[in-house]
């Protein structure tokens, strides 16, 4: 599913360059999790927003499914956030002037692959069928990240990226928020990706993976 190789990525400063990242190899499986764990400053959100297509490397290789991201254009990199994955952030970054309803559509709407069936399954699942009509400052933080979650899922991405998802909900919240989100990943053969700071959201995950000064450190099997 995933395959990262080589990725080095610097950013200028006003003491110089700074190496963020400094020949990161990294490999997900289909259908497989993976938590991205390490200090504030390792690295974690640039590489996530290099596999997201956000950013991009210095050099290295970044393969999705056969995709050689480093290789596409503008356009082409645009197109890949559409089609080809489901982000889910700390903040939610739901639209505040959409429904719930229209919030969980507009990602497929804009992927092209808007389906009711698979909406109505999701909304299900995720326990928001009285909170369609509601707006997003109505919802809890909790209900929040489950329209989050399923707006990423709408579209039926092969790969998942998320970036602290439970970090700004207490830990009753987080672990049913998580429950649902592997459960639904389970379903639909989805890859995760996921950056945690808590190694007992991290335990969760199939697997684990430590970024350390911009080079992964160490590994553990789930």
């Amino acid at each position: 599913m995933l395959q990262v190789s080589a990725l080095r990525k610097r950013y200028p400063t006003a003491q110089g360059p700074l190496q963020v990242l400094d020949g990161v190899d990294l490999h997900l499986q289909a259908g497989q999790s993976l938590a991205l764990m390490g200090e504030s400053g390792s690295g974690k959100s640039t590489l996530l927003h290099l596999i997201a297509g956000l950013d991009r490397p210095d050099s290295g290789r970044i393969e999705v499914q056969g995709r050689r991201l480093e290789t596409l254009d503008e356009a082409g990199l645009a197109a890949w956030r559409r089609t080809g994955i489901g982000l889910v952030f700390q903040q939610f970054n739901l639209i505040g002037s959409l429904s719930v309803a229209d919030n969980l559509a507009f990602q497929a709407r804009l992927a092209g692959r808007h389906d009711p069936n698979w909406q109505t399954h999701l909304v299900q699942r995720l326990g928001l069928g009285e909170l369609l009509q509601r707006y997003p400052e109505q919802l809890s933080g909790g209900q929040q990240q489950r329209v989050a979650i399923g707006r990423a899922l709408a579209s039926r991405p092969g790969l998942l990226l998320a970036d602290e998802p439970t970090g700004n909900l207490d830990e009753t919240t987080s672990d049913e928020v998580l429950q649902l989100l592997l459960d639904l990943l389970a379903d639909t053969q989805t890859s995760l990706l996921m950056v945690t700071h808590s190694p007992r959201v991290a335990a969760r995950l199939d697997n684990r993976v430590v970024l350390h000064k911009g080079r992964i450190r160490s590994a553990e099997a789930g």
